[in-house]
């Protein structure tokens, strides 16, 4: 008899596995594009009141471009799409002085725009709604003037959507933060869960662990990039009129989530120099801290969650030991990857950076861990809810790792 196909891979599991990536995708961009719809009806609505005999079409789409980027981004994308149908504009109707010919003055005034948006150093955004605004400009010459007619369009659309972006429907940067961190901790797991596995089997070799550290890199730039982005989005945001302390709060906990990949890459790492022994013997230490990550990426707003977690890596980190003096360096760095790979997720739980050294020898048994801070219910006011119990206020922690001076 043949072998039955493993779970995971028949054709079920497959379109069940497609499935929920599909169900996925559409549940993290329902409310978009729920949101995207509405604006474009209110700007047609708006635009077609205010401006009469003209049919406002780019209002509607100047309300849906404006709000296509992730919630903390919505207000720049408003204002770019303002530059770009300014410089359209504009070159659209000086070329329309200079030649009466429709193609002529399209061909210039493109060229024009697309110079003007560049030599600027604007985005590529900016360019494309730059050239655009200048072909409709010239294209769509009437009684009416196009460029004033394209001109409040976009003001009326762009206004719509920083009204909904910024004041009745602002972005959860805390949420948008957590949501990029669960992700990362769920690279991290499976990561870790398939270099356990092949410890498990025998089969880890250098070229395995660089395409799974490949896969890890594209939630590691995520992370740097939401860390980066996250200040300019306090200053171009309504967050900044309110209390802008959780967002900062949120950049400390990515700081200490960069730190733990860091981890986890240096412990898959050091598992390809071991023997085949030391491999098995290191593979349900590994698997267990892959257990651990994905139990912090289930809820990131559980202190339930990070309990466990914590008492499972300590569990991991224990049973494996600090090594012996005698031990030979790749074993030695294999025992302290552990050791940081545990150090970091009891640190991105919430524990204070003191206690970790005594929580691992066993001097400490009961780490208090605090509850994660709640998000804010709307960033743009400086009142966030008062009833949270006195354990749910987090203290700030330091994220230096052992031995940083």
């Amino acid at each position: 008899m043949g072998e039955l196909p493993l779970e995971g891979h028949t054709p079920r599991s497959r379109i069940r596995a497609v499935a929920t990536e599909v169900r996925d995708r559409l549940s993290a961009n329902a409310s978009l594009i729920v949101l995207a719809v509405i604006a474009a009806t209110l700007a047609w609505t708006i635009a077609g009141g205010l401006v009469q005999d003209h049919r406002p079409f780019f209002a509607p789409i100047a309300a849906v471009i404006a709000l296509n980027a992730s919630g903390g981004e919505r207000g720049a994308q408003a204002l770019r799409l303002l530059m770009g149908v300014f410089i359209g504009i504009l070159a659209g109707e000086l070329s329309l002085l200079v030649t009466d010919l429709n193609e002529v003055a399209m061909v210039l005034a493109t060229a024009c725009a697309m110079t003007v948006a560049a030599a600027i150093n604007a985005e590529r955004i900016i360019i494309g709604q730059a050239a655009a605004s200048a072909i409709l400009t010239t294209i769509f010459v009437g009684g009416a003037s196009p460029g004033i007619d394209r001109l409040v369009d976009a003001l009326i659309g762009a206004g719509v959507a920083l009204a909904f972006s910024q004041l009745f429907f602002p972005a959860r940067l805390v949420a948008l933060l957590r949501r990029i961190e669960e992700d990362a901790l769920n690279e991290m797991a499976s990561m870790l869960a398939l270099v356990g596995r092949s410890l498990e089997d025998g089969e880890t070799s250098s070229e395995q662990v660089v395409n799974r550290l490949g896969d890890l890199s594209r939630p590691m730039a995520e992370l740097s990039r939401a860390r980066e982005s996250s200040k300019s989005t306090i200053r171009l945001s309504t967050i900044r009129w309110g209390d802008p302390q959780p967002v900062l709060e949120e950049d400390e906990v990515i700081e200490r989530l960069i730190l733990l990949g860091e981890s986890c890459l240096f412990l898959a790492r050091t598992t390809t120099a071991m023997g085949v022994e030391e491999q098995r013997e290191l593979a349900p230490i590994v698997t267990d801290m892959a257990d651990v990550l994905t139990i912090l990426a289930d809820d990131l707003s559980s202190r339930e969650a990070r309990e466990r977690a914590v008492e499972r890596a300590l569990t991991a980190a224990r049973a494996y030991g600090t090594g012996a003096p005698e031990d030979d360096p790749v074993t030695h760095a294999t025992h302290l990857a552990v050791e940081m790979v545990a150090a970091d997720i009891m640190v991105f739980a919430g524990i204070r950076f003191e206690e970790i050294e005594d929580v691992l020898q066993g001097d400490l048994e009961d780490p208090t861990v605090p509850h994660p801070p709640g998000e804010p219910w709307l960033p743009w006011l400086s009142w966030r809810p008062r009833w949270r119990p006195r354990w749910r206020v987090r203290a700030r922690l330091p994220w230096r790792r052992p031995g940083d001076r």
